[in-house]
């Protein structure tokens, strides 16, 4: 049988989540794709710190060391930044190696120029874990977009902002509050400004416009409104007249072909697509011209959610890399 070898760069939740799934699906894998598949390499910040144990795996704190492992073919990205991970990215897809990504943040900046270099190196690049977390929006999109064209798109992007907004609603309790609650339960980072800033939620939204629509709009006309200046009183008013706050990502495309994007709260009623979206869940609602809405609901973040969906776009492509076509 056939062994695949691949490496993960970055060994945080998510990484440590891909290694754990791999290992724990290796048989399944197997049978299903008839490969065997090898994490090889881990890429790390500190050798130093402490971590699970990985018995007959090279752990490195130098890219190179990965980039130079013989008949490397896969490299599951999950660093946190722009750089280095765009530039470790490039050297893999010139290498020949297929590449799966986490990093939103890198990914929509670049995600345009690296479909192009992957296409040029016959090449393929998985990113479902950077857009939703466990909701299939990337490969819905892409199935969706063989026959139909996207009008509209409109998402609850960041669960950390939507579990905040339920929590004042259901428990009425100040922002602050339900925000530390946030960061005990793991759902907010130590510095939650990307989470409560709408930032997080702006650079997923570009991602599902550059596959939607094939470009992105310019990034300084979109208004980015984060959450802290909802109020407790705010949200008592909307209850009261049987409202909701969402924040709200949106991104439409007019007759011209010109975008109108923005993500900020927006109040919404029992007849909106996500009304009804609670607690840390995220949700997309993608307005069609042939089957109309369709709203896509899971969990947006997480070891499990993510990591999954990285190891299912390994096995996509590692399924269909004969004749398999790249689109964004």
């Amino acid at each position: 049988m056939a062994k695949i070898k691949a490496a993960i760069l970055g060994f945080g939740t998510v990484g440590q989540g891909i290694y754990h799934i791999v290992n724990e699906k290796k048989e399944d894998l197997k049978k299903s794709l008839g490969l065997d598949i090898e994490i090889s390499a881990i890429l790390v910040n500190n050798l130093a710190k402490e971590r699970i144990q990985t018995p007959g795996v090279l752990v490195t704190d130098d890219f190179e060391d990965i980039i130079n492992i013989p008949g490397l073919q896969v490299v599951f990205e999950a660093i946190v930044n722009e750089e280095p991970a765009y530039g470790y990215l490039c050297k893999a897809i010139d290498k020949g190696c297929h590449v799966i990504t986490a990093n939103k943040v890198m990914f929509s900046k670049y995600s345009i120029p690296l479909h192009e270099r992957a296409k040029s190196r016959g090449v393929f690049i998985g990113y479902e874990a950077t857009t939703a977390g466990g909701v299939p929006v990337i490969k819905t999109l892409k199935n969706l977009l063989q026959v139909n064209s996207v009008k509209r798109i409109q998402g609850i992007l960041n669960g950390t902002s939507n579990y905040i907004l339920t929590q004042m609603r259901l428990n009425e309790c100040q922002f602050n509050d339900a925000l530390t609650e946030a960061q005990d339960l793991g759902y907010a980072e130590a510095d939650p400004y990307n989470d409560i800033s709408g930032q997080d939620a702006f650079r997923k939204l570009m991602i599902l416009s550059a596959l939607a629509f094939k470009k992105q709009p310019n990034w300084d006309d979109v208004r980015v409104v984060g959450i802290d200046g909802i109020s407790l009183e705010d949200v008592k008013k909307a209850k009261q007249e049987g409202l909701r706050y969402r924040h709200v990502a949106e991104i439409e495309q007019d007759e011209n072909g010109e975008l109108f994007a923005s993500v900020g709260p927006q109040l919404v009623g029992p007849d909106h697509p996500l009304y009804a979206i609670e607690a840390v869940n995220n949700a997309v609602a993608l307005d069609t011209n042939y089957i109309g809405t369709l709203t896509l609901v899971g969990p947006g973040a997480g070891m499990y959610p993510t990591a999954s969906v990285m190891v299912e776009d390994y096995a996509e492509i590692i399924g269909k890399r004969a004749g398999f076509m790249i689109t964004i």
